[in-house]
């Protein structure tokens, strides 16, 4: 967790991951989202895997991303999750990418924000059924 009380996935941008402009490619985005949503389940303790094995899936139903700034090749970046309170079954994951560390400039700088967006799921099963959100499952990303 961050000082802000968000779950902090840190990511170091591949080469594959850029364009030909040398920015970060625009889709790559919700690629970072995806790594920081599952590192989030893991870190708490229930992998993504875990929770398929119990029947649960959490398909995306929305995204959406706002770009700010360009990342780069060998930029360190910080992709934070906030899990808002939510009613009903459909909930959304916030994200914020942030450039903590330059790979091109040595000098450390202050985090730069890159991205906003976020993901909408719901907790289905694997017939495809809408499941509630079992409150333990609310506790576990919460925390």
């Amino acid at each position: 967790m961050d000082k802000q009380g968000c779950y902090r996935h840190l990511i170091r941008v591949p080469y594959a991951h850029v364009d030909q402009m040398k920015f970060v490619y625009y889709a790559n985005y919700l690629v970072y989202f995806e790594m920081a949503r599952t590192g989030m389940l893991r870190d708490s303790g229930t992998p993504y895997s875990v929770l398929e094995e119990r029947g649960v899936l959490l398909p995306v139903m929305a995204a959406h991303c706002e770009y700010r700034q360009p990342a780069h090749y060998e930029d360190l970046l910080a992709v934070d999750v906030d899990f808002p309170p939510f009613k009903g079954v459909r909930f959304r994951l916030n994200y914020k990418v942030w450039r903590v560390e330059s790979g091109t400039d040595p000098q450390p700088a202050d985090e730069d924000l890159l991205v906003e967006g976020y993901t909408e799921h719901v907790c289905m099963s694997p017939g495809g059924k809408v499941l509630r959100p079992d409150p333990a499952f609310v506790q576990l990303v919460r925390h």
